[in-house]
């Protein structure tokens, strides 16, 4: 839905770019991906952790893992430790 100023609405089925979505990880013992979505991940490319907003009520731990999959995929995937799940998001 588009309004009159030309921008999307809130309210019809648009989303974020690239917003993250629940992903099935098979993991490690050490926490690092070893499948995501069934894929087997071949490399880990990077690794990062985000620790945010600790003085509120939504705060923010994540740890972040840049994988190319058997397939050749780029994606990044994150656990965030504040839920306990994955999320995946198409990487570069």
């Amino acid at each position: 839905m588009v309004t009159p100023a030309g921008t999307e609405s809130t309210t019809g089925s648009a989303r974020r770019l690239n917003q993250p979505q629940r992903a099935l990880v098979e993991a490690h013992v050490d926490g690092s991906p070893r499948r995501v979505d069934r894929s087997a991940v071949t490399l880990v490319r990077e690794e990062w952790r985000v620790v945010d907003r600790w003085w509120t009520e939504e705060p923010v731990s994540r740890r972040y893992f840049d994988v190319v999959l058997a397939g050749g995929e780029h994606m990044v995937v994150f656990r965030d430790e504040e839920v306990g799940r994955w999320f995946s998001q198409r990487g570069s």
